[in-house]
């Protein structure tokens, strides 16, 4: 195979953190010499990361390594991920997988793939105990979509919650060293990056581990936002999920008070009965999350506050879906990721008696998904009038408008023009439409960030 003429593919399942693992692999490739092509176009290496948080995450990954397969049977295919760390013989067993690599030593992949071009042989590289307990390092010079960038702080976590297998696959909570999350932040900015989103498995337990150990001074996520606000050229800093009890006045009052961070809190219910929280193993009531989102809109009015929420856990009876679905509704949240429990293997809920059958998980989902539709729109509806800052992604030359996401993580369309892209313009909401919102600019020039 010609060095000039290796073409690597990726394909990518589940969560934030995964699509930067990813683009950390795409980096180890392209230092070899490959060219990066997109999944769907034939290549000499596909490389599939994986997600297994439910049934339906096993799945896709599976289809892919087939998918990838046929579109060459004679590339090299490399399954890497949550997937591949919980069940490396179930994943050695998909025909046409070469090789295996778990949530660690993946900086070793190029070299694991060109060994099994050579040898003909598959190869599996993940380690029979949990992952190191030290975090892995796959820095980011720039990420191939150059607009927004993920920025890993946070792997593993220490909860354990009864349905989730995520701890198995990442190991413990260990917390990336602030120098280096500052330096890759700097890179990207400097390379022309506009938002940075702030990523992990438990991005609230960011520094525990770094307490005490330098006269007292607490490297936490509320210090790291505040950090990354003083690098000149970061237009926006997005915080992506955070646990409900991680959700401090400390973190509550730099989301108020830096204008960089975006005005965004994504807060994991996952049930709003407390009888099922505590089948899950949540360490909160529903009672304790109300009150979390009442001191965020009390200090932050207008903010918007997402959440995950799950359907059908082991237990869940009528009765408690229903003061769930109304939990829910009554705090009104700006978007709802509504999914079904799956039962993981080697988890707590796998053995729980009163499994939910699936007819009946599948009528809470769409009742629950309708239900986060309308309070979608409502929130939309309610930025009517609002003035916003939209990140640029994309224009539409034929009707010459652009489109990008808000602060509150609402997609914005707005006229301009291509030079637009890659820039935070300030607008004011005039409409929605069944997805979007609709806006006008509220200066006529181009508009950057504030360094």
């Amino acid at each position: 195979m010609p060095r000039s003429r290796k073409r690597c593919a990726f394909f990518t399942l589940g969560c934030k953190v995964n699509q930067y693992d990813t683009e950390g692999l795409i980096e180890l490739f392209q230092k070899r010499g490959y060219e990066i092509v997109d999944f769907n176009t034939e290549a000499d290496v596909y490389c599939i990361n994986t997600c297994t948080v439910t049934n339906v995450a096993d799945k896709k990954s599976r289809q892919a390594t087939r998918r990838a397969k046929r579109q060459n049977p004679k590339a090299i295919v490399a399954v890497v991920g949550c997937y591949a760390q919980v069940a490396p013989e179930e994943v050695a067993a998909i025909r046409g997988v070469d090789v295996v690599i778990g949530t660690q030593g993946r900086d070793a992949i190029v070299d694991l793939v060109e060994q099994a071009i050579k040898r003909d042989s598959q190869l599996v590289a993940v380690t029979e105990d949990r992952p190191s307990s030290t975090f892995e390092e796959m820095p980011i010079s720039c990420p191939a979509k150059r607009i927004r960038g993920f920025v890993k702080i946070q792997e593993g976590c220490d909860d354990f919650c009864a349905y989730c297998r995520v701890p198995f696959a990442r190991g413990v909570s260990r917390s990336r060293k602030p120098q280096n999350v500052i330096a890759e932040v700097r890179r990207l900015a400097d390379s022309g990056i506009r938002e940075i989103v702030l990523t992990g498995i438990h991005i609230g337990a960011y520094g525990r581990e770094f307490h005490g150990v330098n006269c007292g001074k607490a490297y936490d996520l509320p210090w790291l936002l505040e950090e990354i606000h003083g690098i000149p050229n970061v237009g926006r800093i997005r915080v992506s999920s955070v646990e409900p009890l991680d959700v401090d006045e400390r973190l509550i009052e730099k989301v108020r008070e830096l204008p960089k961070v975006a005005k965004h809190f994504h807060i994991p219910l996952q049930s709003g009965d407390d009888e099922v929280l505590k089948g899950m193993g949540r360490r909160y009531q529903a009672r304790d999350y109300l009150c979390i989102v009442e001191s965020i809109r009390e200090a932050i009015p207008g903010v918007a506050v997402t959440t995950d929420i799950m359907v059908g856990f082991p237990g869940e009876r009528e009765e408690n879906f229903d003061i769930s679905y109304e939990f829910a509704k009554n705090l009104k949240f700006s978007k709802m990721h509504v999914f079904k429990f799956s039962k993981r293997p080697g988890t707590r809920a796998s053995h729980m008696k009163e499994q939910v059958d699936s007819g009946t998980k599948q009528f809470r989902s769409k009742k629950m998904i309708q239900l986060a539709e309308s309070l979608e729109a409502e929130f939309r509806e309610s930025l009517v009038g609002e003035e916003e800052e939209v990140l640029v992604e994309e224009h539409e030359s034929r009707r010459g408008v652009v489109t990008g996401l808000g602060s509150r993580y609402v997609r914005i369309e707005a006229p301009g023009g291509e030079e637009l892209v890659g820039t935070l313009v300030p607008v004011r909401v005039t409409g929605t439409t069944c997805d979007t919102v609709v806006a006008e600019r509220v200066l006529v020039h181009e508009e950057g960030f504030e360094s």
